[in-house]
């Protein structure tokens, strides 16, 4: 009877901290997963010395999936040339985010020729609907070479499914 009264008084007294436990992680994980979804981006890629726009604005998309991965592609140089965006990502704090991603160029004749990694700081706005981010380009050959490096920003909205379908 001793023993029970005891594991009873030992359960009671654990319940507090375990419900901080449980809503600390809670909290954690739901401000982390904000991210989580697709998004429809405006990127512009701008000489890193001035700021100055290298060419027009163009359109990409890119999934932010639960876990840290993400796959994205764009519309700023031909499917045909290049690989979607495989990339990772990762909550830093508040509403700042930063992500990676690599993907592959190839010549006409279908030979890999490059690949670029790209990471990016994002910041969500406090409606997790639209962010703005920033960040450079890596150009690397086949070999590992560096021979470039860019920046860019982009503007983000979240692509959902309406309501009324």
């Amino acid at each position: 009877m001793k023993s029970i009264q005891q594991s009873n008084l030992l359960r009671a007294a654990m319940m507090p901290m375990l419900a901080v436990i449980f809503s600390i992680g809670c909290y954690a994980q739901g401000t982390a997963g904000r991210l989580v979804g697709t998004w429809d981006a405006q990127v512009t890629a701008r000489d890193c010395a001035t700021g100055n726009p290298t060419r027009p604005m163009f359109a990409s998309i890119a999934s932010f999936n639960q876990g840290g991965t993400t796959i994205g592609s764009t519309s700023g140089m031909p499917q045909s040339g290049r690989t979607p965006e495989h990339g990772v990502w990762r909550h830093v704090s508040g509403n700042r985010y930063l992500f990676r991603f690599k993907s592959f160029n190839f010549d006409p004749n279908g030979v890999a020729i490059s690949y670029v990694i790209v990471t990016h700081e994002i910041e969500l706005d406090d409606s997790a609907r639209n962010y703005f981010s920033h960040g450079t380009a890596q150009f690397f050959l086949m070999n590992g070479t560096k021979v470039g490096e860019g920046c860019s920003d982009a503007i983000g909205t979240r692509f959902e499914l309406p309501e009324n379908l």
